[in-house]
């Protein structure tokens, strides 16, 4: 019993690597969606950014408002891919892979899992744009490597948390004209109702307690204290928060993706 369960791990494992390495084979292949989709984030950083900036109407303690919005972009733009990365599971849904999936000896939760994990890639590549940039145009990012390998690390877990609710997504919402319409009114909440804009000792008492529920807060904190302010003190609690996130939805994913094929 135990050796099969041990089997059934590396199995899934095997699943999950094979996924990853799909994705960055359909990246390096074509990268034009990536440069595409890089506009949005950069002119965040440049227009509102410089503008914001420059009227100091926003308290950052002492931070440049640029360098305090950077990390929220990235996780914005991390989250954006992450969601509509449903959308390709549609697709295959309609051109019947997934069903191929199915019929496999693959075990359904890695597939949720790889899944979710190859758009977790996908943020990677796109974060391997926005930082270099944002130094470009003045961020002051901490130069030290494990810090940004861990915020890297973090934003691939929360991206791959984002994934898995495009997933349940996909599990309700079959066509692509309807997945999309759903995708932004979820992603436009999660973003301003997170401290990636602003810090949430200045939002008001009620936006301040759905920050406090919100997983992409959580994610700009981490990712805020690794890249910028480098205070590491309420990080233990945001990787907590980050790792019962993608828990809970890779559960959840995994119980709804045998829908969308019905």
């Amino acid at each position: 019993m135990l050796k099969m369960f041990k089997q059934k791990i590396k199995d899934g494992f095997r699943v999950v690597l094979a996924m990853m390495e799909l994705e960055v084979r359909r990246i390096t292949h074509d990268r034009t969606e990536l440069y595409l989709r890089a506009v949005q984030p950069l002119l965040w950083l440049v227009v509102f950014g410089s503008v914001l900036g420059s009227l100091r109407a926003i308290p950052t303690g002492g931070l440049p408002y640029i360098d305090f919005l950077m990390p929220g972009i990235l996780v914005q733009s991390s989250a954006t891919i992450a969601i509509f990365f449903g959308l390709i599971i549609i697709w295959e849904r309609e051109s019947g892979i997934l069903k191929k999936l199915f019929a496999s000896p693959a075990p359904q939760f890695a597939v949720v899992v790889g899944r979710s994990m190859a758009a977790g890639t996908r943020a990677l590549f796109q974060a391997a744009f926005i930082i270099p940039f944002a130094m470009l145009i003045g961020v002051t990012v901490i130069l030290n490597p494990l810090y940004l390998a861990a915020a890297l690390i973090i934003l691939f877990a929360a991206s791959s948390g984002f994934a898995a609710i495009s997933i349940i997504i996909a599990s309700v919402l079959k066509s692509r004209e309807r997945f999309m319409g759903l995708g932004q009114v979820i992603i436009l909440p999660m973003f301003f109702g997170s401290s990636a804009l602003y810090p949430l000792e200045s939002m008001p008492p009620f936006l301040r307690s759905l920050a406090s529920v919100n997983p992409m807060t959580y994610v700009v904190e981490a990712v805020r204290a690794l890249l910028i302010t480098g205070d590491l003190s309420r990080l233990p609690t945001d990787c907590a928060a980050i790792l019962a996130f993608d828990v809970i939805l890779f559960t959840l994913a995994a119980l709804s993706f045998k829908k969308i094929i019905e």
